[in-house]
């Protein structure tokens, strides 16, 4: 259950206080229950998977990418990244309790508009379903094939002006 975060008692220096000159807030506002700190290391961490940018080409082989106005071998991404960055990224997310896992895919849903932050109990909803139709696994699987985690789950976090700004050095 998500509990809505009083502005004016929160005092973080991490998020907008989103109230008008008419006292009702303007922005969607939760405390997550899964710790700021923890979705930033996350997001740093698949930020880092995403980067990779594998090497498989063999010189010696033909290339069959090739571009037509210089005849020069295009850049091609491979399946075979750096298994540790993977395994960290996993290993973070396993860290994690079932309702935080869920969370962090339905903050990713809603970053990627899957889902608009007001339907926040519908998207919490449905990735629980979905975490007691094929367990934990099925939450992590699903995040480490989303395009652009990173990002999504960054949007996600601002739908409700979360930020990790001012975190600190999370390397």
């Amino acid at each position: 259950a998500q509990r809505p975060v009083n502005a004016a008692a929160q005092g973080g220096g991490n998020r907008d206080r989103g109230a008008s000159l008419s006292g009702k807030r303007t922005r969607n506002f939760m405390e997550p229950a899964t710790p700021l700190e923890t979705l930033c290391r996350i997001i740093l961490r698949a930020r880092e998977y995403e980067a990779q940018v594998p090497t498989g080409y063999d010189d010696d082989e033909e290339p069959d990418n090739v571009d037509d106005v210089g005849e020069e071998a295009l850049s091609v991404l491979d399946d075979d990244i750096n298994s540790s960055v993977e395994e960290e990224l996993q290993g973070a997310l396993e860290d994690l309790a079932d309702d935080q896992i869920a969370e962090v895919l339905a903050f990713c849903w809603v970053g990627q508009g899957t889902y608009d932050a007001s339907d926040w109990d519908e998207a919490i909803q449905e990735a629980q379903d979905m975490q007691r139709a094929g367990g934990s696994d099925a939450l992590i699987e699903e995040l480490l094939e989303m395009p652009m985690m990173a990002s999504v789950l960054e949007s996600g976090l601002s739908a409700f002006d979360l930020s990790c700004s001012g975190i600190g050095d999370l390397a």
